[in-house]
């Protein structure tokens, strides 16, 4: 019995060597900065999420707002806030 685990001991840690050397093990790679992942924001004239990078970016009224679209960053100017779809 004692035999028999040691060879699937080693059997995994090979499986495991094996995996690692031909890359087909899942990668983990790590976060690191902020903006690795995409920051969602909540566009305030329609309401859809958008990543922050790509969002349009206005200051209305001394507050920064982002937006989906430059269309709805006008329309939030001129219409006021909450008056979307």
């Amino acid at each position: 019995m004692i035999r028999f685990l040691i060879l699937i001991f080693f059997v995994y840690i090979a499986y495991r060597l094996v995996r690692r050397y031909l890359g087909t093990g899942q990668k983990n790679e790590p976060l690191g900065e902020a903006g690795s992942v995409d920051d969602m924001v909540k566009d305030p004239f329609c309401k859809t999420y958008v990543p922050r990078r790509t969002a349009y970016r206005r200051i209305v009224a001394g507050k920064e707002h982002f937006f989906c679209s430059e269309a709805c960053a006008d329309r939030f100017e001129r219409e006021g806030e909450g008056e979307g779809d």
